[in-house]
C-alpha cells in the first residue's frame, strides 16, 4: 500500500507533468488508464511524499520501474541511474524517432530507462502511430 498523498499535492504533480507520464510522455487523456502518482525514490528506499520526489506515471511505466533506481544501459552494459523526472530534463535524455512512434535514448540513462520501462513495447508503438495520424502525439509539455 502506498503512502497517503494529499489531493492538493496530487493536483500539483498532475499540473507539473501536464497530465502526461513523466517517462514515456503518454497523455493520460489518450488512454483508458488512470495515471498514478509515483515516488521516484521509493518509500522503501527512504523516499518522501513531497513534490520533488513525486511524478505522474502511466501504470505500465510505474510497474516496470517498481523500486528500481538504476538499470543497465543496453549499449554499454554499464549500470546507470534511471531517469529522474524532477532532477533531469526529459529532452536531455530522450528524443522521438523521425516518425514520432519510438522514444530514442540520447544518454546511457535515457537508453536504460527506455529499455527497463519497455517504453517502446510493440503495443505502445502501434498506438502512437495512430495518435500521430490523429495529430495527438507527441504531447507538448
Amino acid at each position: 500500500m502506498g503512502a497517503y498523498i494529499p489531493a492538493e499535492l496530487k493536483r500539483q504533480v498532475r499540473a507539473q507533468f501536464a497530465n502526461c507520464c513523466a517517462y514515456c510522455h503518454t497523455p493520460e487523456h489518450l488512454t483508458v488508464a488512470i495515471f498514478e502518482i509515483e515516488h521516484i525514490l521509493p518509500l522503501v528506499a527512504g523516499g518522501e511524499t513531497e513534490l520533488l520526489n513525486l511524478c505522474l506515471s502511466c501504470p505500465t511505466c510505474n510497474r516496470y520501474k517498481a523500486a528500481r533506481l538504476t538499470a543497465v544501459d543496453p549499449l554499454t552494459n554499464d549500470t546507470v541511474p534511471l531517469f529522474h523526472p524532477q532532477q533531469a530534463q526529459w529532452t536531455d535524455h530522450f528524443t522521438w524517432s523521425d516518425d514520432k512512434t519510438e522514444l530514442l535514448g540520447l544518454t546511457p540513462t535515457g537508453r536504460a530507462t527506455i529499455d527497463t520501462l519497455r517504453i517502446n513495447r510493440p503495443q505502445l508503438v502501434r498506438v502512437r502511430r495512430m495518435w500521430v495520424k490523429m495529430d495527438e502525439h507527441p504531447a507538448s509539455l
